[in-house]
């Protein structure tokens, strides 16, 4: 007999299939736990990649399976790709795995094209380079990183000369010759395509090249002051990169999001974290890598013509380059009245270069960095860009004077802090009881009313023991200025990133234009100098040129359209001086850029 359902055992059986669902649910949750669990034990000790924020933004993948946000990054999707573009690199399509398929500096030879008896002021030569490999094959692909220059040691002369990348194991660089007497052509392959990939590779994976040290004081179990010194490091990505036993205690930065993150404390609380410093460092090159890093393929000077280029001067003189179709430089800039009587004489890269007679221009915000921007003769760099002058101490009192100059970054702007310490008559460092190279600084000249401050960046910088709250982030510290006619504001933030991820470096950049657009918009008539990245000694996997180059291209391209920022680029006047590359360069260095930012502190 059929019996038709109630409503109450319709209700039943929902209720049933309701339990049994929820049943399944726990189960499988309860396994899932369980999995990670044993998967957390077996890789604790193991740094992870970040993981990404699925919800904000187009995702970013990076060499080593990590992703990062657009929206962690800080920047339009349209930027990014912008940046991409610029910091296209090549390079082998596989990872190289035999030795003799990597670049020869041995091997690889440069030649001076149609190589003349003598040319004069203002003309160019090109030269060409061929990569080779080990086994004398021409390269079939490009990426090597070389760096050219012309020379003249007894006249303590010298030019930058910009590599253009073929992308066919041929590369071509335009040298001018603005000097009159001789000259030579030199050329060094820093680094091989091979390792140029493996560059890339690490600095973007998760492994932590550089360590830092957090410590820790603070009352003991007794009333006894006690300390403790942990591992720190950035935490970069939502979960972040580093992992360190019981993770961690984190320290994020309100108004640029930048999260610290330190091991936590055995006996401390995460509050009593006092002084930050510099720890180890960490290799992550494998036997084969380490072999494409050798000296001997190291930064290496190749071959090729070395016979003496005679240069006679030029009836017509020689005044400022402006250069470049592929700048697209702007109008206010180079007008008409300006670039009357232009001479082609050639080309360089992809654009053509010229040089104008007559008196160059006051140095001012907006003018484009051209290639090559200047030359040395007798160790003083000649600018072409702008009118720059030799300040004798005298004049850089009355530059300076009722201005207040904001040094910030790392030890390349104290350099500057120390030469004006030397230089500026009656100025005296002030005791802020801090150390003496870690600062912070600042020096006071009463009469004519000069302060100048230098400060450190915030973390990560690998500086010597400090106080954790003397490191403020650039950005920060530009807000708090309130700008004028009479504040000049100089910055640079390079060598002590080269050890994390590039994607971390833009988000720095896009924080600190953010407060630089600030600090124009309420104080316009506020000097802002952004001082690029030195070239360096050290030409590994931890300091690596080609770490710098990809930063100066990150910071020029996101401040290209900020008006009334200068961007001061010192890389060509470190990469082509006579003195041994160095982060920190020589005296004669120094002076010149201090001689520059005075120019245009204090135009003439």
């Amino acid at each position: 007999m059929f019996i038709p359902p109630t409503a109450d055992s319709k209700v039943h059986r929902i209720t049933r299939r309701c339990i049994h669902f929820l049943l399944l649910c726990l189960w499988m949750s309860t396994c899932m736990t369980l999995l990670r669990f044993l998967e957390s034990n077996q890789q604790i000790q193991q740094f992870q990649p970040p993981i990404p924020r699925r919800d904000k933004g187009k995702q970013v993948q990076t060499n080593s399976s990590s992703v990062i946000s657009i929206h962690d990054m800080g920047i339009s999707e349209e930027e990014w790709e912008r940046l991409q573009k610029a910091l296209d690199w090549p390079g082998p399509d596989q990872e190289i795995s035999m030795l003799n398929l990597s670049t020869s500096p041995v091997h690889s030879t440069f030649s001076i094209v149609g190589l003349k008896e003598s040319y004069k002021v203002g003309e160019n030569i090109s030269v060409t380079i061929t990569a080779r490999d080990h086994n004398k094959n021409l390269k079939r692909y490009g990426g090597d990183f070389f760096k050219a220059k012309l020379f003249n040691s007894k006249l303590k002369a010298s030019v930058y000369g910009e590599v253009v990348d073929h992308r066919n194991g041929t590369y071509s660089v335009a040298l001018l010759l603005p000097w009159e007497g001789q000259a030579q052509v030199y050329v060094r392959l820093e680094h091989s395509s091979e390792v140029v990939q493996i560059l890339n590779k690490y600095r973007e994976s998760s492994f932590p090249r550089s360590h830092y040290n957090g410590h820790y004081e603070g009352p003991g179990p007794q009333k006894n002051r006690i300390s403790e010194i942990v591992q720190c490091n950035l935490k970069w990505g939502a979960d972040g990169s580093w992992r360190k036993g019981d993770c961690c205690c984190e320290y994020k930065d309100v108004k640029t999001g930048t999260m610290w993150q330190c091991e936590r404390p055995k006996k401390l609380s995460c509050d009593n974290l006092v002084h930050h410093s510099r720890g180890g460092l960490e290799n992550p090159l494998n036997p084969f890598e380490k072999q494409l890093f050798t000296k001997t393929l190291t930064n290496v000077a190749i071959s090729g013509d070395t016979q003496t280029i005679n240069v006679h001067p030029n009836a017509a003189g020689i005044g400022m380059v402006i250069y470049q179709d592929r700048y697209n430089l702007k109008s206010n800039v180079f007008s008409n009245k300006r670039i009357k009587n232009l001479h082609n004489f050639g080309t360089v890269s992809s654009g053509k270069c010229f040089f104008a007679l007559g008196t160059k221009e006051r140095c001012i915000s907006g003018m484009t960095t051209p290639v090559p921007a200047g030359f040395y003769l007798k160790d003083v760099w000649n600018y072409f860009v702008c009118n720059t002058s030799q300040f004798s101490s005298a004049q850089m009192g009355n530059c300076l004077k009722n201005k207040i100059v904001y040094l910030m970054g790392d030890s390349t702007t104290r350099q500057w802090f120390e030469y004006l310490e030397r230089k500026v008559p009656g100025i005296k460092r002030m005791d802020l009881h801090t150390p003496r190279t870690g600062g912070p600084l600042m020096a006071v000249e009463m009469k004519n009313n000069i302060i100048v401050h230098w400060r450190p960046h915030g973390v990560p910088l690998r500086f010597t023991k400090m106080l954790i709250s003397d490191l403020h982030y650039i950005g920060n510290d530009i807000d708090e200025i309130a700008g004028g006619p009479h504040a000049v504001v100089v910055f640079t933030i390079f060598a002590h990133l080269v050890f994390h991820p590039l994607t971390f470096y833009v988000h720095e950049v896009a924080k600190i234009r953010q407060s630089v657009v600030a600090l124009l918009r309420r104080a316009p008539e506020t000097t802002v100098i952004i001082k690029s990245g030195n070239t360096a000694g050290v030409k590994n996997i931890f300091q690596s040129d080609w770490y710098a180059m990809q930063q100066n291209t990150v910071m020029q391209e996101m401040f290209r359209n900020i008006d009334g920022v200068i961007y001061f680029d010192v890389w060509q006047m470190t990469s082509c001086h006579y003195l041994r590359e160095n982060v920190h360069p020589g005296p004669v260095v120094v002076a010149n850029e201090v001689d520059m930012l005075l120019s245009y502190i204090c135009p003439a």
